[in-house]
């Protein structure tokens, strides 16, 4: 009964810092859910509450890497070199 209270504690959390973080743009239920489904496969539980902020923070920047290496050839690099010199 408990987890059922903190898994229903961390929705009312959650889905609003969804909604937030896009307030420009209005999201459906089916949106929330598919990102809540891409935390959950990036490591992030929202039954366990040991470390619900630093969890959710690590599978967001996962998810973000992810979306960012779309080559699959590797990891993507910053172009640090300098030419013409």
């Amino acid at each position: 009964m408990k987890s059922l209270i903190k898994a229903a504690v961390v929705a009312t959390i959650a889905i609003p810092v969804f909604s937030y973080a896009q307030s420009s743009q209005t999201l459906t239920r089916a949106q929330v859910r598919s990102e809540l489904v891409q935390l959950e496969k990036a490591g992030y539980n929202p039954n366990v509450d040991e470390d619900y902020p630093g969890d959710l923070q690590h599978a967001e920047l996962t998810v973000a890497n992810q979306k960012s290496d779309v080559s699959g050839y590797g990891p993507g690099t910053a172009g640090a070199a300098q030419s013409g010199q």
